[in-house]
């Protein structure tokens, strides 16, 4: 297998900022969900420069780094997630650039993004109540923390799009020149 060092040494840096960020995440404990938040993106950064392959072996490297490194393990398995997202939108993304039918390609990834989010996120919230919440939560607060999930799975997706195409595309201008 031929690699590129260019490919390995951005992966590598890449690598080492998703660690950064997920380590900052355990010490700033305020801004714990944007640095996760920051460390997926970076899953997504690595996938559109150097292809899905590549992406999927940053993001099994990021998990199990972060296993051995990140003070708080809880965290890893929240940018794990985060990750998994980034991972499965962006191969979505990818098939369906790839489908000649005529399909309304940004209805149908906005769909898959729901349906992987909630894949994660509803059985996370109903088997690890007691660990995220302390308690087991009445029905109609489950029902108000789906609903959240929801809208906060829109905002973090808004921010992913945002830093893919304005922050990295700065960036990568520079960077790439």
């Amino acid at each position: 297998m031929h690699v590129n060092a260019k490919r390995v040494a951005f992966g590598g840096l890449m690598l080492a900022l998703t660690i950064l960020c997920m380590v900052l995440g355990s010490v700033i404990e305020s801004n714990t969900l944007f640095l996760l938040a920051a460390a997926s993106y970076f899953v997504g950064i690595v996938i559109r420069e150097t292809g899905m392959m590549t992406g999927l072996a940053f993001y099994l490297g990021a998990v199990l780094l972060g296993f051995l490194l990140a003070p708080n393990k809880l965290y890893v398995v929240s940018f794990s997630a985060m990750g998994f997202y980034i991972l499965g939108i962006e191969f979505t993304w990818r098939q369906l650039g790839r489908s000649t039918k005529k399909i309304n390609r940004k209805a149908l990834l906005w769909a898959v993004k729901y349906v992987i989010f909630n894949l994660l996120y509803v059985p996370g919230l109903f088997f690890f109540q007691e660990l995220l919440f302390g308690r087991s939560l009445p029905a109609l607060w489950m029902i108000g923390a789906v609903a959240a999930g929801q809208i906060a799975l829109w905002i973090y997706d808004r921010a992913y799009e945002y830093v893919q195409k304005h922050i990295w595309g700065k960036f990568r201008g520079r960077l790439f020149s």
